[in-house]
């Protein structure tokens, strides 16, 4: 095993990147999530507004919509809920 080797075999997993360079920023949406306490679908939104313009372009973007989309669904869903208990 070499010394970098090594060195990232000690690493905690917040601190490794596996499989591109995407996710290269001062904050990791991983973190920004956790710590806002958003949901399944504001998490990914966060997660493909970060990396869409060094990963997938538009596909990303769609993404994003798409997310939003569910996000709403899911408001629209727990209104109902509401009104009808």
């Amino acid at each position: 095993m070499t010394n970098k080797s090594l060195f990232e075999a000690i690493l905690p997993a917040s601190e490794k990147q596996e499989g591109g360079s995407h996710y290269k920023m001062k904050i990791q949406p991983y973190k920004f999530i956790r710590e806002n306490n958003l949901s399944f679908f504001q998490g990914n939104v966060i997660k493909y507004v970060v990396r869409y313009k060094n990963k997938n372009g538009i596909e990303d973007l769609k993404k994003i919509i798409h997310y939003c989309e569910l996000e709403i669904d899911e408001i629209k869903r727990d209104e109902w809920r509401k009104e009808h208990d």
